[in-house]
């Protein structure tokens, strides 16, 4: 009785410093009014707190919230509650609130009805959620008070992390009140976190940036952290796996700073400015990595204190990432320090919480999340930033390729005007030995010539002819796409041009064994006003390639058409074959210059693959369509439709070309050959000589003039281009000259599609012909000009 009676007088000594409060208390902070006992060892039972030996142990606590650190041992927190009522009611529930949700095992003792003390509830996050009286993600227990009779309660703490005891005694209506805005806070800092990774997912799958990719991982790990650290992710997503409840803080640590190292390195280019601290970021990776390793196999305690460390060098590391290089002039350096500063701040303010070093309030425990959400925020910006940099960096790029590529643009188009102007030059040059080739030739037929002599020669004629055909081909490409040629408007035999086609075509396809068939519409009239050389040669390249793609059968011209109405002719002429045809290839491909359709070296047909091209640009020039129809094996049929005009009878005036009887003889005249090659003009004299023509020469106009003035001369054939004086100029200073107004001037030419004759004409040139010079055309025109005549002309102008 008398052990009784004095512990009754030490548990009433103890009591003495319990502290009071009535029910008006909303909160109270139970910091500065507990006693704290440190188990080192850590096998102490409630007994043994609760014995008078242990009582002088018991220390009491000075500041506001226990924090003991990363320690292995034991800590006992020994609290006295006296509730004074001061109202009706002697008995109410409080509620003793521990805000640290990391505790590994954290034991409840209340009075019993012996004297003694009873574990009356045991929870923790080594412990399933349902081990909790009241389901929070904070520890809460109920206590029941009755006034004015003072009670002891005791708590033992105990976890392989970091120890910390926030201790609060709320009323239930305060506690209640209380929430919402605890949850505001925490539901601001999980939505910035949740909007963040979504909107950089967004972008991620908007632009396929790595950066984002490591960002979004970076932001889910550690906002996994925050839930994990908070409690919420054992009262919501893990509620049953205690083991991973401990094991997830460390792990997502080391996947935070797996992710965030890698983002750094990737969003800072540390790799290309800073190689030891892209090193050192990569030696971070791999600490990580280890962490998140043993996580998963160690124990929780080591793991937890490895991932700890692994946290403070991260954000030093990181934070001197940025500095490294915003001091290299990086501009995404600079919200990337902002982001991180906040980051740094509140992981330091927490980590140090952690450790002991600072306070356990509101601040302290959630500075990290806080500064974490603005980390989030501001890398989002940061990352913004560094897309309107890339898009600023793609315009100057942009502008730049443009500038080039206008360069370029410019540089190629005036290679193709050299390129133009060269095979201009070219053709133009070749006309010249060319026209004494083929010169050279047809004299050679006036000579006797033995058999195998005439057979060399025809060879001989027959290729010079192929290659005059193939210059005049490129002359007209170039002149084409020069844009040099235009259409004339003046009256032409149709029937004529039919004519002229079947006996020029016609020679080749009885030559190969084809039968060329010419269908003209009887029906048609057959005067028309257009440009018959371009029609004529438009027809003749697809009669070329008719009769070059037929090996039997036959080659056919069929001219029709529409009645005339307001003028004008719709002309349809088809030309028809029975040759290889083809497969017609997309898009127009077939009417594209060098375009083949067997481009091999061991193709059976030759040519440049131009004469198509031509032919449509031709047409197109008149103002007319080309389109086909071709199977392969059955021939093929290109249709040429073109709109003529009929021309006034009224207006129809009679050639200005004389002709007729002659009046003079060949002997009787004499011809002033004026040709700067010296071979030319020897061909051009040899011609003249064999039609019986006395024969003057001049190597150029100034020479030309000279002699006009010393001798008589009844004709004038002027080459065009010449140095000194050229042709046109010469004209132009021979009609000045007295009696020279009605001299015959004929002007050779090797430009026979460029509009020379029309500045002939227009320099005062009688008429003109194109190079090479034909014998018989030669004949023939001075026949016309000279011959027909009459004598006194002559004399007078001699």
């Amino acid at each position: 009785m008398r052990i009784l009676f004095f512990l009754c007088l030490y548990l009433l000594a103890g009591l003495a410093n319990a502290v009071q409060f009535d029910e008006q208390l909303r909160s109270l902070p139970l910091g500065q009014h507990m006693d704290v006992f440190e188990d080192v060892r850590g096998d102490a039972e409630i007994d043994d707190i609760t014995s008078p030996a242990l009582d002088s142990n018991f220390r009491r606590h000075e500041k506001p919230v226990l924090n003991a650190g990363y320690s292995h041992s034991v800590f006992w927190l020994r609290i006295d509650l006296d509730y004074q009522s001061h109202g009706r009611s002697d008995q109410q529930n409080w509620l003793l609130e521990l805000a640290y949700p990391p505790l590994d095992r954290l034991d409840l003792f209340l009075p019993d009805d012996h004297g003694g003390y009873r574990l009356a509830q045991s929870t923790g996050d080594a412990l399933p959620f349902d081990s909790r009286q009241i389901r929070q993600n904070n520890y809460v227990f109920s206590i029941p008070l009755q006034s004015n009779q003072p009670k002891r309660i005791y708590l033992r703490l105990q976890s392989e992390g970091s120890i910390q005891a926030p201790l609060t005694l709320w009323s239930p209506q305060a506690f209640v009140e209380e929430q919402p805005e605890r949850i505001y806070v925490l539901g601001i800092i999980y939505g910035v976190l949740l909007v963040m990774l979504f909107y950089n997912l967004f972008i991620y799958l908007s632009v396929r940036d790595t950066s984002y990719l490591y960002y979004i991982l970076y932001i889910g790990s550690f906002g996994l952290y925050q839930i994990s650290v908070n409690g919420a992710g054992i009262q919501y997503f893990w509620p049953d796996n205690p083991w991973w409840a401990n094991a997830a803080t460390p792990f997502l640590i080391g996947s935070a700073a797996l992710f965030g190292c890698q983002f750094a390195r990737s969003f800072l280019h540390t790799a290309d400015h800073s190689p030891w601290v892209d090193r050192a970021l990569l030696g971070l990776m791999a600490f990580g990595g280890l962490a998140m390793v043993l996580a998963l196999t160690a124990s929780y305690g080591l793991a937890l204190r490895l991932a700890t460390s692994l946290a403070l060098i991260f954000t030093v590391v990181i934070f001197a990432a940025g500095m490294l290089a915003w001091l290299r002039g990086m501009r995404v350096a600079r919200y990337f320090i902002i982001a991180w500063s906040a980051f740094l701040i509140g992981g330091a303010i927490n980590t140090l919480m952690v450790l002991g070093y600072l306070p356990n309030v509101f601040l302290t425990m959630y500075a990290s999340q806080i500064g974490s959400a603005l980390e989030v925020g501001l890398l989002s910006l940061a990352l913004a930033d560094r897309i309107n940099a890339m898009k600023e960096e793609r315009t100057r790029i942009l502008q730049d390729a443009g500038r080039k590529l206008e360069a370029l643009n410019q540089e190629l188009a005036n290679s193709n005007r050299l390129k133009d102007e060269f095979l201009a030059t070219v053709t133009h040059e070749l006309r010249t030995p060319m026209n004494g080739v083929i010169g050279s030739l047809e004299l050679m037929q006036t000579l006797p010539l033995h058999e195998e002599l005439e057979q060399y020669q025809r060879t001989a004629s027959g290729s010079a002819r192929d290659m005059m055909r193939l210059v005049n081909d490129i002359l007209a490409m170039t002149e084409l796409q020069a844009g040099k040629l235009y259409p004339r408007r003046e009256p032409f035999s149709l029937r004529g041009l039919m004519d002229s086609l079947r006996v020029q075509y016609g020679l080749r396809a009885v030559e190969k064994g084809l039968v060329f068939e010419l269908d003209l519409d009887h029906r048609l009239p057959d005067t028309l006003e257009g440009d018959a050389g371009k029609l004529a040669q438009a027809l003749g390249y697809l009669l070329d390639n008719a009769i070059k793609f037929t090996s039997r059968g036959s080659v056919g011209l069929r001219v029709s058409g529409h009645e005339p109405a307001d003028g004008e002719l719709a002309l349809h002429i088809d030309v028809v074959d029975t040759g290889i045809g083809f497969s017609t290839p997309p898009d127009g491909l077939i009417y594209r210059r060098f375009y083949q359709l067997d481009g091999s070296m061991t193709r059976e047909y030759g040519g440049l693959g131009i004469g198509l091209a031509l032919s449509d640009q031709l047409v197109t020039l008149l103002g007319g369509k080309l389109s086909h129809q071709s199977q392969p094996g059955r021939g093929s049929t290109f249709t040429l439709e073109l709109k003529l005009s009929l021309p006034v009878q009224s207006q129809v005036l009679p050639a200005r070309r004389p002709g007729g009887q002659p009046l003079r003889r060949p002997e009787q005249c004499t011809v002033l050959v004026v040709e700067d090659n010296a071979i030319n003009q020897l061909v051009t004299r040899g011609m003249l000589l064999k039609l019986g023509y006395r024969v003057l020469t001049a190597d150029n106009g100034a020479e030309a003039l000279e002699q006009i003035r010393r001798e008589s001369v009844h004709a004038v054939l002027l080459d065009c281009q010449m140095p000194v004086m050229d042709g046109f100029a010469t004209c132009r200073a021979l009609r000045a000259m007295p009696g020279c107004t009605d001299l015959p001037v004929l002007a050779i030419t090797a430009h026979s599609h460029s509009g020379d004759r029309e500045r002939c004409l227009a320099a005062g040139m009688s008429d003109y012909m194109a190079k090479p010079v034909k014998f018989d055309e030669l004949r023939s025109l001075l026949h016309d000009w000279l011959l027909c005549k009459p004598v006194e002309t002559v004399k007078s102008l001699g």
